[in-house]
């Protein structure tokens, strides 16, 4: 009933009645609502003043609590840049200091209260501050506020997916968000949470310290500047496998990926040190791809759960962004041989850099794809691990839109900027993402807002480039020991549990590297595949999907290679270097041996060579064309 005197003045106002006569108080406990509707009105002038003033007032709170005037800006002062919208003062809406200790009635569009229906302004501002103007920075009101379904119908007969979209009601979508950030108290980590959340920091912050003091000129692309990366990866496995999720396939780039691969997934710290020796010879063929871009599969038990979960990360070469769409076609196929069609069991999980994110298109045509029926994989949770510069350029001449994220508002999908220098507002930001993927099953996005310690590489020196910027991030402190010393004053945990965890996992590095140095060969293929289909590299395999021949005879291989390894004759005369290689080339071949430029070399002759051509693409998407035709050009 609180609400009732509010609902009858809106009414009585579009009626035409004055706001000081409109204004009917809420019924007291036994009188019914026939008796309030035959109150007399207030026929004082200056009791009339003092209602319309009141009613403002309150009118004025209202309005400065609504979603839009602070989710909309509030990001804007969000504890992300030095900036504050005129919006969000007391001024702008006819307020003032004497108003702050006065008691409103709040709106039911907010959950600030908790539950309370009424503070006092001072309250109201405190609370809106500490949701929206703290460590995060929310960014969903694009998402048009419709109480509506999207309704997309889709239907592919040969699909085994028969496909009939209806959104969910977008309404409900922002109260979903809403509510997991203005509800007091719902950020907040209990002990033993915290604790789980410093182990994590110390492992991720020691492994790029110990890879440092062991191999201090290799390149590792460590994480320095974003250590939260680990710990906010772990929860969202957790919470994804609280919701059922029981395969996990991850994309990203170079950036941290060794770290992944140790502290998320797992992976032997043995089989990852060796990968930096060049002394040991190869076990396998393999990819003779660099360290920081192999990818694995995993089995193992989450603890948070008891239940197992499948870790994968697919391998991704220089081509930042390229794994995208295979990351997703990896997710649906899987999805697809589970019979998970609504993508419960398996799901998607990418990270990003800001530069890349922004700046490569790959991203924008995944996205586009994400809720077409025969591509989605029904939400993926994408964390950008914005550092605020790509290699060199600095982000006001990389994009023109404010955010890197912005990219992500095509598909409406929601953003969360976080401070990384607040670990516990990332791990609530991992938390309400995985929530929000398990009830929704669309994308959402992650902008973990950070800096990197080191250059583009640990052998890049930024001073170069951004003087001032490094300088500034040289006076910073590690952010497991901000972390560290927060829950020492806290009480949470006492200096020794501190240096006995530091040691326990330098323990177990050195152990590991000490087992390293005792290793003949480094393992390729066989413990760095992200997809280990047993007896896949044995002789007999057999797909589960038939596969059309696309070899090509050694003969015409040798061919080929054969004339790209000779001059031209007649009277041309060849420079002595360019003899030199084609001597080398020609060498090669007689021991079996290819390079890459001869593989370019192949690839090229082959296409001239034997060209697969489609009368219509157009028509056979819609299933009228009849047949592949075959040009040979000799």
């Amino acid at each position: 009933m609180r609400f009732w005197s509010w609902d009858a003045y809106f009414r009585q106002v579009q009626n035409g009645m004055p706001p000081g006569q409109a204004y009917q108080p809420p019924p007291i406990l036994g009188q019914s609502a026939g008796m309030v509707a035959t109150r007399q009105t207030i026929p004082s002038a200056v009791d009339q003043s003092t209602i319309s003033s009141l009613v403002s007032d309150h009118l004025a709170v209202s309005a400065a609590i609504t979603r839009r005037s602070w989710t909309l800006l509030a990001i804007l002062q969000a504890d992300l840049s030095d900036s504050s919208p005129a919006d969000l003062n007391l001024e702008y809406w006819g307020l003032g200091e004497n108003d702050l200790d006065k008691v409103f009635q709040l709106p039911n569009t907010t959950f600030i209260g908790g539950n309370t229906g009424v503070l006092t302004l001072r309250e109201i501002l405190n609370r809106l501050e500490s949701s929206y103007c703290g460590h995060i920075g929310l960014d969903y009101m694009f998402i048009p506020e419709k109480s509506k379904y999207y309704e997309v119908n889709f239907c592919c007969a040969q699909s085994p997916y028969m496909y009939f979209f209806h959104g969910t009601p977008l309404g409900h979508e922002l109260i979903f968000e809403q509510k997991r950030f203005e509800t007091p108290g719902i950020v907040t980590l209990d002990a033993e949470d915290k604790r789980t959340l410093l182990k994590r920091l110390i492992r991720s912050t020691g492994f790029e310290a110990f890879l440092a003091k062991k191999w201090s000129s290799e390149k590792r692309f460590g994480i320095e500047g974003c250590e939260v990366l680990i710990p906010a990866m772990k929860m969202i496995i957790d919470k994804s496998s609280e919701h059922g999720v029981e395969s996990i396939i991850m994309g990203m780039s170079h950036r941290g990926r060794l770290n992944v691969l140790a502290n998320v997934c797992r992976k032997s710290l043995e089989q990852l040190f060796t990968q930096f020796d060049p002394t040991l010879e190869a076990s396998d063929e393999g990819s003779g791809d660099v360290k920081y871009h192999l990818g694995m599969s995993h089995e193992r038990l989450n603890r948070a759960t008891n239940k197992l979960m499948r870790l994968a990360v697919v391998a991704n070469p220089s081509h930042l962004e390229a794994v995208d769409p295979v990351v997703e076609g990896k997710t649906r196929s899987e999805q697809f041989y589970r019979g998970d069609t609504q993508g419960k069991k398996v799901m998607s999980v990418l990270i990003h850099g800001d530069a890349a994110f922004s700046g490569q298109g790959v991203v924008y045509e995944t996205f586009h794809l994400s809720a077409l029926p025969q591509y989605t994989t029904h939400g993926t949770i994408h964390i950008v691990v914005n550092n605020q510069i790509g290699f060199t350029t600095d982000p006001r001449v990389a994009r023109s839109s404010p955010y890197c994220t912005d990219v992500a508002k095509v598909v409406d999908a929601p953003i969360f900027h976080v401070n990384s220098d607040d670990p516990e507002a990332v791990m609530h930001v991992c938390k309400v993402a995985a929530e929000w993927r398990a009830e929704y099953g669309k994308d959402v996005v992650i902008d973990l807002v950070c800096y990197r310690r080191h250059g583009h590489n640990e052998g890049d020196n930024p001073m170069f480039t951004q003087p001032v910027m490094y300088k500034n991030i040289s006076k910073k402190k590690h952010i497991t020991d901000l972390y560290s010393k927060k829950l020492l004053q806290e009480g949470v945990v006492t200096e020794e549990w501190v240096q006995e965890e530091k040691a326990a996992y330098d323990k177990i590095c050195e152990e590991a590297f000490t087992n390293a140095k005792s290793e003949k060969r480094v393992l390729l293929n066989r413990d760095w595949l992200d997809s280990p289909w047993k007896g896949f590299f044995k002789k007999g395999y057999k797909p589960s999907l038939p596969v059309r021949p696309t070899g090509v005879a050694l003969d015409s291989l040798k061919h080929i290679g054969n004339v790209f390894s000779t001059a031209p004759g007649g009277d041309f005369k060849v420079h002595g270097g360019l003899r030199r290689i084609l001597k080398a080339r020609h060498d090669l071949l007689e021991k079996g041996y290819v390079d890459w430029a001869m593989a370019k070399l192949w690839h090229m002759a082959l296409f001239l060579w034997r060209v697969y051509m489609l009368d219509s693409v157009d028509r056979m998407w819609r299933g009228e064309h009849s047949g592949i035709k075959t040009t040979r050009m000799d």
